[in-house]
């Protein structure tokens, strides 16, 4: 397995496949003083993301936040262990929030993983929403199109770090919608991140490369 590593300043790539478990989706850690951790991984490996957190010389219960993109199991799955270990608040679309709440349409039986579900303590609204933990702004966009209720999320520290996570798709599972998914990447598109922290292709820059990668997405669909 590799080593967690920094992205840029005080973002950190501390789970994901090659890392954790082939299961997990990449794992982003922003240290605000406190902890705010992006997605979780698919709950076969906390205790090794949990680690890597330590290596890097932060203290897990420091966790404060836990933003979740949207409700698969490869993004959810270990949200009730951050919860319940270290009081971490769970924040998330509402309209992913009971798929979160109740493991209704998350794809567990996918992976073959049990899912424990998990009580949402924020439950995003509308289009736009700005979380502020210590220095840093979490900017939050409403993106539909891989699920319902899928968010981005960008922070701006020197330069824009954008967490899309599934860009890739995929657009034809249940809930998803080609056609809200392309005004969704567009919108993204938008936003001119110089680093995109994508949930399964890695750390993509500058900012030339974040968009012919966001635009390869919006031209097939």
């Amino acid at each position: 397995m590799g080593k967690p590593f920094c992205v840029w300043k005080d973002v950190y790539l501390v789970g994901g496949a090659g890392l954790t478990h082939e299961a997990d989706c990449s794992v982003y850690l922003v240290n605000c003083g406190d902890l705010v951790i992006v997605d979780t991984g698919a709950g076969l490996a906390f205790d090794r993301i949990v680690a890597n957190i330590e290596s890097l010389g932060f203290e897990p219960k420091r966790l404060r936040a836990i933003i979740l993109t949207h409700a698969h199991i490869d993004h959810v799955g270990s949200a009730w262990r951050f919860k319940q270990e270290f009081k971490s608040h769970i924040i998330v679309h509402e309209l992913d929030a009971g798929a979160v709440e109740t493991g209704k349409g998350i794809g567990a039986e996918y992976y073959g993983v049990a899912y424990h579900p998990c009580a949402v303590n924020e439950k995003l609204k509308g289009v736009e929403n700005t979380l502020k933990y210590g220095p840093h702004e979490f900017h939050i966009l409403h993106i539909p199109g891989h699920t319902p209720g899928s968010i981005a999320v960008y922070i701006d520290m020197d330069k824009r770090v954008l967490f899309g996570q599934d860009i890739h798709g995929p657009y034809f599972l249940a809930g998803a919608d080609p056609v809200k998914a392309k005004s969704s990447l567009q919108k993204l598109t938008s936003l001119q991140a110089d680093i995109l922290c994508e949930g399964h292709f890695g750390i993509i820059q500058p900012k030339e490369a974040v968009k012919k990668y966001i635009e390869s997405f919006v031209n097939v669909l």
